[in-house]
C-alpha cells in the first residue's frame, strides 16, 4: 500500500506492505530513494516491510521547512504504529538508525547497516571533492553532479539502475544546506547499542566508508561484519540476494 504520511508541514511518500514478523523499516542512502531497495523486495515478500523517501527524495516532495531525518522516522514509525522494528539503512539511511537505536533502545529489534554514515566519526577534510561539489551544485548540473557520483560512489559501474538512483537523489541535495539538520553526534556512543548488529561494506567503496563500517563495528557490542567482494555504496543493487538474506537473518529467519 502506498501512502503519503504528514511530516511537519511537509509529507514523505511510504510504502507499507503488510506481512507477518517483526516489521523490517528500509532506509534509503542519500545517493538514492527508496527504489535502491527494489531488487531486495522480492525477497522479503509475506514480511511487513516499510519503506519510504526522504523529504525531496524520489517520491516525496521537496521540503519547506527545517527537519531531522531521525524525526521524520520517528514521526512514520509513529504514524504506522510500528512499535518494535528491524532497522535497514544504508549511508544516510545507516545513520538515522543508529540515531533511531539510541534514542529509543527498546523499540528496535536489530540493525542491518550497509556501508554506513554515522554522525560524528571524525571525516577528513576533503577540499578538492567539496569544491567541485560546490561547483555542480552552485549551477544545478545535474549531469555533472552524476558524473561525479558514479566516479565516487559507483566504482563497480555506472548501469542504468545506479545512474536511476543519483538522478532521484541529485534534486535533494540542492536543499540540504537549507534545511536539512545535521543529527547529533552517535559514533562515541555506539558501545551503548545492545540489539544484534550486522555492518556490511565493499571493497570497492570508497576507502574512508571502510574505515567508517570497521570503526562502527568494533563500537557496538558484539556486532557482525560482512565485507563484500566487488561491492560500491549500492550494496542492495549489487548483492541484493546476500543483503536480504542478511535481514531475514537479523528478523529470525
Amino acid at each position: 500500500m502506498e501512502l503519503t504520511i504528514p511530516v511537519g508541514q511537509d509529507t514523505v511518500w511510504t510504502e507499507h506492505l503488510a506481512g507477518d514478523g517483526v516489521p523490517i523499516v528500509l532506509l534509503h542512502p542519500g545517493i538514492g530513494d527508496s527504489h535502491v531497495w527494489d531488487l531486495v523486495l522480492p525477497g522479503l515478500d509475506g514480511r511487513r516491510v516499510l519503506r519510504y523517501d526522504v523529504r525531496g527524495y524520489g517520491r516525496s516532495p521537496a521540503p519547506t521547512e527545517q527537519f531531522s531525518l531521525l524525526h521524520d522516522l520517528e514521526t512514520v514509525l509513529d504514524q504506522l504504529e510500528l512499535e518494535r522494528v528491524l532497522l535497514v539503512g544504508c549511508s544516510m539511511g545507516g545513520g538515522t538508525a543508529l540515531s533511531y537505536a539510541l534514542a529509543h533502545p527498546e523499540r528496535v529489534h536489530g540493525l542491518v547497516l550497509l556501508c554506513p554514515g554515522v554522525p560524528g566519526f571524525p571525516w577528513p577534510e576533503e577540499p578538492e571533492l567539496d569544491a567541485r561539489y560546490d561547483v555542480l551544485a552552485e549551477e544545478r548540473d545535474v549531469d555533472g553532479l552524476v558524473k561525479l557520483g558514479l566516479r565516487e560512489w559507483a566504482a563497480a559501474g555506472s548501469d542504468d539502475a545506479v545512474v536511476a538512483q543519483l538522478r532521484a537523489a541529485i534534486p535533494a541535495w540542492f536543499d540540504q544546506d537549507e534545511y536539512l539538520q545535521q543529527e547529533p553526534p552517535v559514533y562515541d556512543r555506539l558501545q551503548d547499542i545492545k540489539v544484534p548488529s550486522v555492518v556490511m561494506v565493499g571493497d570497492k567503496d570508497r576507502p574512508i566508508l571502510a574505515a567508517v563500517a570497521g570503526g562502527t563495528s568494533a563500537r557496538i557490542p558484539g556486532c557482525e561484519f560482512v565485507w563484500m567482494p566487488g561491492v560500491d555504496h549500492f550494496p542492495s543493487l549489487r548483492e541484493p540476494q546476500l543483503v536480504t538474506e542478511t535481514i531475514l537473518r537479523l528478523a529470525g529467519d
